[in-house]
């Protein structure tokens, strides 16, 4: 047997009985990356009670001796500005290490998936560690739940290659690690297990489900045993809306799509004007320098913002106060983003959603007195329409919404305002913000750094859906890439080897094997002809 032929067996013999081995790994996985993600958590914490400590020094005068005077601690703010400069330096220097630390690392992930990128582990693991506690620890507005699923599934891909396991394999342990990210980032297991599907993965199967159900349920005991059972916001909310005031969960959803398109545009420009700078160093001194300024004028806008959503659930901030905050945290947040700082965009935009929610309960409220008291909820709907609108992934912001409240009482209500959010982006072509910024890493990468290939063979799964261009048509008839091969179809619970002759059905279940080099071109392929709903022409 010649080595190829060995090597496309094994693939395909280790694909058909690793099943429950996976849900094993996916323990090991989940172990692990929660630990990495509880370290980076714990870190950022710190950081955040130290950045809180240095900005009330340098903005109050303390009296250093009984009788003395109040000495004015004014000089230590140019020294804490040069401190951020010298932070933005490292985190600049860290970038060159490894450009592949910028951002989230979520559209890396989902590049990693398709083929199109391959990262070194270890490398990104060190940095996004580092560049990550920096960047936050400073103050810039961002999050911790990218840089976590970037952590963890890099964690999961070391432990793939440490145990030699085939790149399909490695694939779905990845996608394991990326789910036990987000569930350890948030105390939320099963909105890990639903991004992994809806978002990453992009596709389901029970292998998939199997082991990320594993390693994010893994992860989250990881994570509770450390930071305990509480939800991450510990407001309640003791209400439930009354019927007669869902119009109001429509209308905010209608706003919520709207502003999303906003924020997805505004993302883009942003990043436009960031291309221009051409010194790295620049781009992240503007956001590093800008949280000093903000740090000692308006700390409200600092970090992801997770103490702000509590303080929006009493109800005190005033309208003005309220669209100010809106005005300032969007712009801080822009400009963090698109520096190419290490940070997620997840938290910063669940607070503005947060935001958006109060400032419709307060201008709702001088029209609606019956609203009275609604507030909390007001800001779960903001937050769950402000998700669906910009990620495009209603059902893991419903979960995610409901696990970091401690509260499922409200499902009706998200599933409405997510669904009208949704709708809004999705009429007008708005890209959901991480395809979009994977197009534009994929652009900016060039060709010796996309992929280090190693001419192996990799199993990729498909299925066909009711109304795809694949549908009712021969196997033959669909442009498969040239170096892929259709191994295995499932219609029900039947498996077969398909011919060229067979017919496509709606539902069936193909598995293609290809090279290495034309994994991207597959995945392209599967979603325009079998993944995308064709549109009806006349007289069908």
């Amino acid at each position: 047997m010649q080595p190829e032929e060995h090597t496309v067996t094994h693939t395909i013999n280790r694909y058909r009985s690793f099943r429950y081995e996976l849900i094993l790994e996916g323990v090991v996985v989940g172990a692990l990356a929660g630990a990495v993600v509880v370290a980076f958590r714990y870190l950022i914490g710190s950081a955040d009670i130290l950045l809180n400590m240095i900005l009330d020094y340098g903005r109050g005068p303390t009296r250093v001796l009984p009788g003395w005077g109040p000495w004015s601690h004014t000089w230590f703010v140019p020294v804490w500005i040069l401190i951020l400069a010298a932070a933005a330096c490292v985190v600049s220097l860290l970038l060159k290490w490894d450009s592949l630390i910028s951002g989230s690392g979520i559209p890396q992930i989902e590049g990693e998936i398709i083929g199109e990128i391959d990262e070194k582990w270890w490398r990104v693991l060190l940095a996004k560690l580092g560049g990550g506690i920096i960047s936050l620890g400073c103050g810039l507005s961002l999050g911790r739940e990218g840089p976590s699923i970037q952590l963890g599934a890099m964690t999961a891909k070391g432990f793939s290659r440490a145990a030699k396991r085939v790149k399909t394999e490695e694939k779905l342990l990845i996608t394991c690690g990326a789910s036990a990210g987000l569930s350890a980032a948030f105390n939320a297991p099963i909105a890990g297990i639903l991004f992994a599907l809806e978002e990453v993965h992009k596709h389901f199967s029970p292998e998939l489900l199997l082991s990320s159900m594993a390693a994010s349920i893994t992860s989250d005991f990881v994570s509770r045993n450390v930071f305990g059972l509480t939800p991450v916001f510990s407001f309640h909310i003791t209400h439930m809306m009354p019927l007669g005031t869902y119009g109001h969960v429509l209308v905010l959803g209608v706003i919520m799509g709207a502003m999303g398109v906003v924020y997805n545009t505004t993302l883009s420009k942003t990043q436009d004007l960031y291309g221009k700078i051409p010194w790295g160093t620049v781009k992240l001194l503007i956001p590093f320098l800008l949280a000093g300024v903000f740090g000692f004028t308006y700390r409200s806008v600092l970090g992801g913002g997770h103490a702000l959503v509590e303080e929006l659930s009493t109800g005190e901030m005033a309208l003005g106060a309220l669209c100010l905050l809106l005005a300032v945290k969007f712009a801080f947040s822009m400009i963090s983003f698109g520096s190419g700082a290490p940070g997620g965009i997840f938290l910063p935009l669940l607070v503005m959603g947060a935001i958006i929610g109060s400032i419709y309960y307060n201008a709702a409220l001088l029209v609606s007195p019956s609203l009275s008291g609604l507030v909390g909820n007001f800001i779960i709907l903001g937050m769950a329409g402000y998700f669906s609108a910009i990620v495009r992934a209603p059902i893991t912001g419903i979960i995610l919404i409901s696990e970091m409240t401690g509260s499922f009482s409200h499902l009706l209500t998200l599933s409405m305002v997510s669904l009208a959010a949704y709708l809004v982006p999705d009429m007008v072509h708005c890209a959901p913000v991480y395809d979009q910024l994977l197009h534009r890493l994929l652009a900016k990468q060039s060709s010796d750094k996309k992929v280090t290939l190693t001419g192996e063979k990799v199993l990729v799964e498909g299925m066909i859906y009711h109304g795809s261009a694949a549908e009712g048509k021969k196997v033959s008839a669909i442009a498969w890439p040239r170096t892929s091969l259709v191994v295995s179809l499932m219609r029900g619970e039947a498996e077969f080897v398909p011919r060229g002759d067979t017919v496509l059905r709606a539902g069936d279940k193909i598995v293609v094997l290809c090279d290495e080099t034309s994994q991207g071109q597959l995945h392209r392929a599967l979603q325009e002809y079998c993944e995308t709903v064709a549109p009806m022409q006349k007289g069908q």
